[in-house]
């Protein structure tokens, strides 16, 4: 997975992308669900005001839910987008 951040908005959203080298189009939409789902449940502790761009890659096709929690949490502490 790839966080690509811009913080100048005054509202958080978030993109997912999923090409089709992650699968067929029931395999790309069930990542994108999953990336939606983890970004939902993460939200109330983001600061605001960041644009995320969620990149799916391969492997995220055959990750199970809880490794692309971790990933994300990951990627999004790294990238200082959680409050203290």
């Amino acid at each position: 997975m790839v966080l690509s951040v811009l913080k100048t908005s005054p509202a958080t959203k978030a993109g997912f992308i999923t090409s089709r080298r992650v699968g067929g189009a029931v395999v790309r939409n069930r990542v994108r669900r999953r990336l939606r789902e983890i970004v939902r449940f993460d939200r109330p502790r983001l600061k605001p005001g960041c644009w995320l761009v969620l990149i799916a890659r391969q492997k995220a096709a055959g990750a199970e839910f809880e490794e692309l929690q971790r990933e994300w949490q990951a990627l999004a502490a790294r990238a200082g987008l959680f409050e203290p």
